[in-house]
């Protein structure tokens, strides 16, 4: 069950840090404005409350598996939301990211 709350939850902060950075690209980037920006501050704050929750208590363990689940995120949320189309190269490291959270999280440790 802690495997799947895990899981859940990099899910959860995945969405909150790169939906946050993504609405405050488009807030500068794109011209839409401090209300885009302050939501994509509200929704990285949200990430860095959603990361404490995970029950490994090893912050390095953590943030370290995340950047893999970042990884692999990015690359969807690009798809999603816009029209990225990743080649056999973003696919194949996204997939590498995704073994190294695995090895990171769930390998088996002395209690």
């Amino acid at each position: 069950m802690d495997t799947l709350r895990s899981i859940a939850l990099f899910v959860a902060a995945a969405f909150a840090e790169i939906g946050g950075a993504w609405l405050i690209w488009q807030g500068v980037r794109e011209h839409r404005g401090l209300l885009w920006i302050g939501g994509g501050v509200v929704a990285l704050g949200a990430y860095g409350f959603v990361a404490t929750l995970q029950p490994d208590a090893s912050f390095g363990r953590i943030l370290a598996a995340y950047g893999g689940v970042f990884v692999a995120g990015s690359l969807l949320w690009g798809m999603v939301v816009d029209g990225f189309e990743p080649d056999r190269w973003d696919v194949s490291g996204a997939l590498v990211c995704l073994v190294g959270v695995g090895l990171i999280m769930y390998a088996p440790r002395p209690a």
